[in-house]
């Protein structure tokens, strides 16, 4: 069924979908996506990544800083949308823009619902150590990701999993199974089904200061929390040094483990090992204040005398 579709997005998370919905069966009239933001060390105005499929493709671009301003959506009522889509868009729609489209408004979420509403579902799924997340195609309401559901489809989450990783391959499936849900939707063939309220969590904004190592937490919990923060926020912790940025680790399961306290850096069998609160985690990858990323044996052989420090303490 062709449509008027209007797609509001911004990251990366948001192309697979816009590219699904621009080479399927509907006419996509216009993408809504954040302002340019000054980025890199220069701090030039870059585009989101949405906005250069939309450009690419010929599509009127709105970049509107809140859709609450009334000439904002008179200029989103102008394309008349059958339904709007909305992946990762990062800002809240208010009733007005949600009762516009007479087919609703459509919400490209990364998890499976209730699970995991809110702003970070993917990392808060790596952190709690699920075994699957997904996507969720849902009728959105006035609600933080509480409307009905549409669509869901599992994804395993595996230990070489990162946020970062997960994110793109969830973007991948969130976009084939949009086009798929959307021409259900529009064809009257789904009946959207009720959230259990009582099943939800909640997956909040992260902040940098969150990456900052508890020792104490147990071996696996760290290893989620790095796998979580990567790329960003990123997990770090202090030692004789100043700060060191943690990128990699892996839980270490050995019969022979010494003990010692939380966040001491010692090396067994050759391996750099931190203890923690429950067995010990090996450094792979670290970044050192002012230095590039490099293996921890590498860091170590330049750095020997941090064999034996405690970590987790700030200068």
């Amino acid at each position: 069924m062709s449509a008027n579709v209007v797609f509001m997005g911004t990251p990366e998370f948001a192309v697979p979908s816009l590219e699904a919905l621009i080479a399927g069966p509907f006419s996509v009239v216009a993408v809504v996506t954040q302002p340019d933001r000054p980025s890199g060390r220069g701090k030039k105005l870059t585009p989101p990544p949405v906005k250069l499929v939309a450009q690419a493709a010929g599509i009127p671009v709105l970049q509107p800083k809140s859709l609450r301003k009334a000439d904002a959506f008179e200029s989103l009522a102008a394309f008349r949308p059958d339904v709007i889509v909305v992946a990762a868009f990062g800002q809240i729609l208010r009733p007005n823009v949600l009762q516009l489209p007479p087919h609703g408004c459509i919400n490209v979420h990364a998890s499976l619902l209730p699970r995991w509403r809110g702003a970070a579902p993917i990392n808060a799924a790596i952190r709690a150590g699920d075994a699957e997340t997904g996507v969720t195609i849902m009728k959105m309401d006035e609600g933080l990701d509480t409307g009905p559901m549409l669509a869901k489809r599992a994804v395993p989450i595996t230990p070489q999993h990162t946020a970062g990783s997960l994110t793109a391959e969830l973007a991948w499936v969130g976009g084939e199974l949009l086009v798929e849900t959307l021409s259900a939707w529009l064809a009257g063939r789904l009946q959207p089904q009720p959230q259990n309220d009582s099943q939800a969590t909640f997956a909040p904004r992260l902040n940098k200061e969150e990456g900052n190592i508890d020792w104490s937490l147990a071996a696996v919990d760290i290893e989620w929390l790095v796998r979580a923060f990567d790329p960003w926020p990123g997990t770090f912790t202090f030692g004789p040094r100043g700060q060191l940025k943690i990128l990699a680790v892996e839980v270490v399961s050995l019969p022979d483990l010494p003990a010692h306290p939380p966040g001491t850096l010692f090396k067994h069998h050759k391996m750099p090992l931190v203890a923690t609160g429950n067995g010990a985690v090996r450094l792979q990858l670290v970044q050192p204040a002012g230095k590039k990323a490099m293996s921890a044996e590498a860091m170590l052989n330049g750095m020997p005398d941090l064999w034996g420090a405690q970590l987790g303490e700030a200068a």
